[in-house]
């Protein structure tokens, strides 16, 4: 899950209205990513061009405009004080993705099936002159009219009217991921980043692992995660478990598994913080691979460069100002087991993205 560099860290109390709609503000952690990986640059010291190319070369891209093409939300117009960047807003989908592809997300992912799902999605949006940060959770069960999207190999996709919002990606990859957010929120998203669930498990286990509290006993055949109730360190393969658990919590629905993750993420941050990574040059150096390594991002963000430039204009973003919500969302009346957009709550939301 790429929860560990969007700070999304809410904490989650266990109520159900309050995890729907529940905020906190906390430092982003795409700001701790962009300024770890300009760290272990600075220290590589003779040996900088080649970490250099190996932690870029690790990173994937996809070309979404180019998929797109012009049907898409409106770029909004720069204000007038808003004259270079890092000046202007940016909007981030962030996916995490439950890959069935490769021997080490197949073992992790419990079978050999292939493909792969969009378990954890967020959009992060950045203010003008990076003053503030809103980063909104879009539950996984919710439903939603996917458009027609392009597909990886050729052809579109038709469009389908009362899917599950991870179908997106299922269906179609990042393009279509994006297309879905767009369509259903009308904000256009600047830039895409996925992280697979094995460099999840990688970066916890690169950290040294990291400590969470439990509130009631967790038992889930599904996540292979067994944990009675109290304080544990997890590893990364634990880790995982507690980020992917939704049916041994609560009442079974994503929208406990999300206050999960935003506790979780919460205790890699304070880990980062804690661990004194500029002093331990190979640990850094491990914790900037496991995050270049299971990164996907769109062509505007595919080069180290381009993320340290990116974390590096978040170093002065307030703690106070960046505020974390989950989408409004009601029981769909169609399926107890699902969810729609809470309106016109929801739609409030996406127009002061907007």
């Amino acid at each position: 899950m790429f929860l560990s560099v969007t700070g999304h860290i809410t904490e989650h109390d266990g109520d159900e209205d309050e995890g729907r709609r529940g905020q906190g503000r906390r430092p982003g952690g795409l700001r701790a990513a962009g300024l770890a990986l300009a760290a272990v640059l600075a220290l590589g010291g003779a040996g900088a061009g080649w970490i250099y190319w190996q932690l870029d070369d690790n990173i994937h891209s996809v070309d979404i405009n180019s998929a797109l093409g012009d049907d898409r939300p409106a770029k909004p117009t720069p204000s007038a004080t808003a004259s270079a960047p890092p000046s202007e807003a940016l909007n981030i989908l962030v996916l995490g993705s439950d890959s069935r592809s490769g021997a080490e997300n197949q073992a992790l992912g419990g079978g050999e099936s292939t493909g792969a799902r969009s378990d954890t999605a967020m959009v992060v949006h950045l203010d003008a002159g990076r003053t503030a940060a809103t980063v909104v959770s879009i539950p996984r069960d919710t439903l939603v009219t996917r458009p027609s999207c392009p597909l990886e190999s050729e052809g579109r996709s038709a469009e389908a009217q009362g899917v599950m919002f991870n179908s997106a990606y299922s269906v179609g990859g990042p393009v279509c991921a994006v297309k879905t957010v767009e369509s259903m929120t009308g904000v256009r998203m600047d830039h895409y980043v996925e992280i697979d669930f094995a460099g999840f498990a990688r970066l916890v286990d690169a950290l040294g692992g990291v400590t969470v509290t439990t509130e009631e006993d967790i038992d889930d055949e599904d996540s292979h995660l067994t944990l009675p109730a109290g304080t544990h360190h997890l590893d990364g393969e634990q880790a995982l478990g507690l980020a992917r658990t939704r049916h041994g919590i609560g009442d079974g629905s994503d929208l406990g598994r999300i206050g999960l993750q935003q506790q979780l993420v919460k205790a890699i941050l304070e880990r980062i913080a804690s661990t004194s990574l500029l002093s331990d040059p190979t640990r850094l150096y491990e914790v900037a691979d496991a995050v270049t390594g299971s990164l996907t991002t769109d062509t505007g963000l595919d080069s180290l460069t381009e993320l340290v430039g990116l974390g590096e204009s978040l170093r002065d973003l307030p703690a106070d100002a960046v505020e974390t919500v989950t989408m409004p969302v009601v029981t769909a009346p169609s399926d107890p087991n699902r969810v729609v957009a809470d309106e016109p709550e929801a739609g409030a939301l996406w127009e002061r993205l907007r």
